[in-house]
């Protein structure tokens, strides 16, 4: 079977004091994502291990999908929470073969 699903995975790092805020700050971004048609799943999470860590992970059906999702941010972009960054890092992923276990 043939897939063109795309994945993003990233994280983001900042002062431990600071996760729960960014969390919160992306409520709506996500609730807002996971409607879009062409979006499987659309998540922050906080890393259990690490408490000034997040992670990221996004799955499209398609290109298209991720592309419109990507012009609805330029549009109508998420509210800077003013939470300074230590580093980030997003990668995108074409699926083109799953194995389901």
């Amino acid at each position: 079977m043939r897939f063109m699903e795309q994945i993003l995975a990233g994280v983001f790092e900042m002062d431990p004091t600071q996760r729960d805020a960014f969390l919160s700050a992306r409520v709506e971004l996500a609730r807002r994502s996971r409607q879009e048609p062409g979006c499987v799943d659309y998540v922050f999470a906080p890393d259990p291990l690490e408490a000034g860590r997040v992670i990221l992970f996004e799955r499209w059906e398609s290109e298209e999908a991720l592309a419109e999702h990507r012009r609805g941010l330029a549009s109508n972009p998420p509210e800077d929470p003013g939470i300074a960054l230590l580093r980030s890092q997003v990668q995108q992923f074409a699926v083109t073969e799953v194995h389901r276990l």
